[in-house]
Formats: C-alpha cells, structure tokens, sequence
C-alpha cells in the first residue's frame, strides 16, 4: 500500500492547547521528552517481525515503504514527513511481535513549533480522531509470573553463577499483573511526563512508561546514547540526598556494573561507527526517585546504516542483558522461565531517512488482551544483595503503580 503523507506547520491556537502533553487522551501512540516530541493517533500500516532477524526485517520493509510513499514535507523538522514508532521484543525468543506503526495523524512538537502530519487521509477526517479522554480504570496489581520470593532466589542463583565464573553480570527482573478491561494508559501517561520530564514518555501499540534511558539516537548521522547502570534511592533530606548521589558515583559495585554496560554499548557499536566517544567519567543522574550512574556516548554512523540496523546491532546491551551478552540472555531465559515480551526491548520512532530516537522500555507495561504486566530489573554482580536488589525493583515499579 502506497502512503500519502502530508507535513505543515500548526500552531497551539488551531490545535486548542497551552501545552503538547494536552493532547495526550484519545492517542495511540507517543513519544515525549521535556515536554517536545511525536503524538499519533490511528494505524495508516503496521509492519511486524519476529525472531532473530526482527530488526533487519522491519528496516528492510520500512526502506519498502519509504520508497513507495509520496511525502510533502513543508516543515523539514526532526519527526516530520513520514515516521513510524516501534516496540520491539526484548528476546529473539519472545512469541510477541516486534512492530512499526504509521499513524493516520500526527502532531510534533520541536523547537517551539508544532507540525501536522497526515496519511492517507485529509486534515479535518484526521483531527476528529483527537479527544480529550478524562476517565479511566485504576489499576491494582498482584504479583505475576514472578513473585517477590522467586526473584530473591533468581538473584542468589545468578550470585552463584556469576561466583563460578560464567558471566560477569545477570539482569533479572520481576513482574506484576493487573485486569485492566477499559484502560487508557494516557491521563497517566500525562503525569509522567510532567513528574519525568527527562525521561522518555512512551506509548506504542499497547507498550507505555517513561525510561530515563537512550537506547540510540540518530540525527543526520550523528550517533548520541546514554547509558545507565547503577541504582541508588533517593534521599528526602538534601544533605543525605547529596551524599547518596555523591556515595553512588564512588561505589565499586555500581561502578563495576557501570563499565560492563559501556563496554557492551562501545564494543557493538565499532561496525558500524566510527568517533566513537565516551564521558570521562561516569556522573550521578538525578530522577524523581532514583540515582543512576550515567555516562553519555557519541559517534558518527556510516553511510549506508539506519537507526533500525543500529538497534540490531545494540540490544541488548549490558544494561539490560548482562555480560557476556550470549551467556547472560540464555541464563536470563532459564533462570526467569517467562517471556518478557518487549520490555527492555527498543521503543521509540524511525523517519523515512532512518534517522530515529529510540529509548529502552523501562519503567514501563504492556497493555494487551485486557490485562497490563509491569515488569522491573536489576543488574546482579558479584557484591549484589538479593534482598537489596528487590527492594530496587520496588522503586523501579513506582512510576507504573503511583500513575496508573
């Protein structure tokens, strides 16, 4: 199928908003940070894979609809023209679809201005797509596939492994469950994106959150992604606050956890960039209700790559697999026995260049088939604690329990 594709400037006067996160209601899809970014709303076409050569098939189908599409661009702003936002899965394994989805309308915000974008359907059939939703079922989850005990024993079981030598570093996660039979994730999606606004507020084809972390970034070539590993609460006097900010950037632990993600991160990046750059040192990262140690990586992407050839190549990283990277997903599936779906897995939007933003779908859930799981993890290593990494998960699972 052809896609006709419409871009021009709009102002918040025609879209009867003060700000962008106000149209977040009847949308389907999101992607928001600091307030700027894409909102969609509908399904003009849907590319999905599976398996290992998920990535390089959806980039693949994707170059194939780009170059049937008829694009007229009056805006040439980042997210203009013809996008796409993607899910992923995390596991070559996993039974749900990988996915790319054109919507039939979206509005980008970027640089003080908005944009409209149309496919395959004129502007006043598009805008009545948009409605301001205001009510919608509360959740309330229990334990999953994975209750609070069997996490604990997964950790102490991975501590083993990592002792005898196998891997160096395991991340497990835990989920939990709710009905959710008439959801609409976007009031809480609104609150999020006020509480983090530097994260990444997501939505795409049921898959919503807000990660603090870049998976990848891509803007005319010019590679950016920051990698996060090492988690400390935070504190609620400032004092205390500072000195476990400060106390994290100095832990060996983190740190040790820290450099296995940055090498993951670099070391698959080599193909396919070249001025590969990593901060000096790694700097405490202030969220709402977390510390991360953090270190930001640039680089520049040869040529003939897309964002999408990029993803095949990063995910998993150590942040959210382990290292070595083969040996740590096979124990992450033994040890967990459940399919994670696209948690932890890329989510975020790709245009018709194949440039894109893409985060890690953390702190976030799955909504489908009228029930919602939650899923939170930590990076185990040698010095982790089982009941100290599950106390971490509980302050991961905060965004999703507090706003949903």
């Amino acid at each position: 199928m052809s896609l006709v594709v419409v871009s021009r400037r709009i102002t918040a006067e025609e879209l009867g908003i003060t700000k962008f996160t106000d149209l977040l209601g009847s949308n389907t899809s999101c992607f928001i940070k600091d307030g700027v970014g894409l909102i969609g709303w509908g399904e003009a076409q849907r590319l999905s894979a599976t398996g290992k050569s998920r990535f390089e098939d959806l980039d693949n189908s994707w170059k194939e609809v780009v170059e049937s599409a008829e694009i007229s661009d009056q805006v040439n702003l980042e997210g203009s023209g013809l996008i796409a936002f993607g899910a992923m899965a995390f596991s070559t394994n996993s039974q749900i679809e990988s996915c790319l989805v054109v919507p039939k309308l979206v509005i980008g915000s970027t640089n003080g201005e908005y944009f409209i974008t149309t496919v395959n359907t004129d502007e006043t059939q598009a805008k009545a797509l948009i409605q301001n939703l205001t009510e919608t079922q509360k959740l309330s989850f229990v334990s999953g596939k994975i209750s609070a005990e069997d996490f604990s024993k997964n950790v102490a079981d991975a501590i083993n492994l990592i002792s005898s030598g196998l891997v160096s570093k395991i991340v497990l996660a835990r989920d939990l469950v709710s009905e959710a039979s008439h959801f609409n994730p976007n009031i809480g999606l609104r609150k999020l994106s006020e509480k983090f606004s530097s994260c990444y507020t997501y939505l795409v084809d049921g898959m919503f959150g807000t990660s603090p972390e870049l998976l990848v970034q891509v803007t005319n070539r010019e590679v950016s992604a920051r990698v996060l590993a090492g988690t400390a609460g935070r504190g609620t006097d400032v004092e205390v606050d500072r000195a476990i900010g400060d106390a994290l950037s100095h832990s060996h632990k983190n740190l040790a956890e820290h450099k296995f993600a940055i090498d993951s991160l670099t070391q698959a990046m080599q193909e396919l960039c070249s001025e590969i750059k990593v901060s000096e040192e790694p700097f405490s990262l202030a969220l709402p209700n977390l510390w991360h140690l953090a270190s930001d990586v640039t680089a520049i992407l040869s040529d003939d790559s897309t964002s999408l050839k990029l993803l095949q190549a990063l995910h998993p990283s150590a942040a959210v697999a382990g290292t070595p990277r083969e040996k740590a997903l096979e124990l992450i599936e033994s040890i967990e026995g459940i399919d994670r779906g696209r948690y932890a897995g890329p989510v975020g939007w790709v245009s018709a260049s194949g440039d894109g933003v893409w985060a890690i779908a953390l702190r976030g859930a799955q909504h489908r088939n009228n029930q919602v799981v939650a899923f939170a993890g930590c990076g185990i290593v040698s010095e982790s604690e089982p009941e100290s990494e599950l106390a971490e998960t509980d302050l991961k699972f905060k965004a999703v329990l507090e706003n949903f």
